[in-house]
């Protein structure tokens, strides 16, 4: 007797392409689950034409159009039966709560562990809530960001960020070459300027700054795990 496998369908709502590419891929080879639709903005997503409601929306909450808040609300008015979960570097107490309060169902920083997006799908699609549990945390303690607080990540360049978004999801400086169509030795020279300007000075470093001990912008990356990593 077969069983058949049913089928969970996503889109993916995020201003980067090389980011969907990644998720893409991450979700893709999950058993059970198919990304049907991609969208490069709230905008575009409101354009996204299916026989049906996607069952699950992955979305940034910083892109052209709409932003925080705004965006689970939209989304959820124009596709009232998807479950949103929020994969952003938003991580600000007060916006990960409107986005809650909003209508997300699950909340993730885009640093988090490669293993920890599959587990959060899975969770809300069994009808529960899923915030990542540092974000959890500070919730429930109610921690902001200090106003006087400079986070190194902001002086790095849009590229730089996309290499070291593409860094914490786990990717290795050939797959990150790939995704970008650059050269290696290209990407190594993005890592190395990020380790400088993070004051890091190897990949291992870079890890440990992402588990939260190696300064104050910790808070944008997590440790990831390389067997499920796209």
């Amino acid at each position: 007797m077969t069983v058949e496998t049913v089928m969970t369908t996503a889109m993916l709502v995020d201003g980067h392409a090389v980011i969907r590419a990644g998720i893409r891929l991450l979700l893709d080879s999950q058993t059970g689950l198919s990304v049907v639709a991609e969208a490069s903005s709230v905008e575009e997503a409101l354009q996204v034409s299916l026989d049906r409601d996607p069952d699950l929306i992955v979305t940034d909450l910083s892109m052209e159009g709409p932003r925080g808040s705004a965006v689970v609300e939209t989304l959820s008015e124009r596709f009232p039966d998807a479950r949103i979960l929020v994969l952003s570097n938003v991580d600000s107490p007060s916006d990960v709560r409107r986005a809650i309060e909003a209508g997300a169902k699950g909340y993730l920083l885009k640093g988090a562990a490669a293993v920890e997006l599959p587990d959060a799908i899975a969770r809300i699609m069994n009808g529960e809530r899923y915030v990542q549990p540092a974000l959890g945390a500070m919730l429930a303690g109610g921690e902001g960001t200090s106003p006087n607080h400079v986070d190194p990540v902001a002086a790095l360049t849009e590229r730089e960020r996309e290499v070291l978004d593409l860094l914490v999801l786990g990717h290795t400086n050939v797959e990150i070459a790939s995704l970008l169509y650059l050269s290696s030795r290209t990407i190594e020279t993005h890592r190395a300027n990020i380790q400088r300007k993070l004051g890091v000075k190897s990949r291992a470093d870079l890890v440990r700054f992402a588990l939260g001990k190696g300064g104050p912008a910790a808070r944008t990356a997590r440790p990831v795990d390389r067997r499920a990593v796209p």
